[in-house]
């Protein structure tokens, strides 16, 4: 699966309830789940915990980026496409 199509699938699965929600709302979540990541990165002792807490931070970027329109993908390869 590539970035277009997790930001599909989240799209299709949360949308709704992320727009409910609003964009500062949301914004917030990912901060909350950046702080998640950062706790587990700084313990570094459960890996498992560590890989989960960067699918969430991913997850809720893309929710984000949602409500925002934005397309990671594209957005992605516009930023760094002398790394691609």
């Amino acid at each position: 699966m590539d970035i277009s199509e997790f930001q599909r699938r989240m799209r299709d699965a949360y949308f709704d309830r992320d727009k409910a929600r609003g964009m500062e709302r949301t914004f917030l979540w990912l901060v909350e789940e950046v702080g998640e990541l950062a706790t587990a990165l700084n313990g570094r002792t459960d890996e498992k915990n560590i890989e989960e807490e960067f699918a969430d931070v991913f997850a809720w970027l893309c929710s984000l980026a949602n409500l925002m329109s934005v397309d990671l993908d594209a957005a992605c390869k516009d930023k760094y496409r002398d790394c691609l």
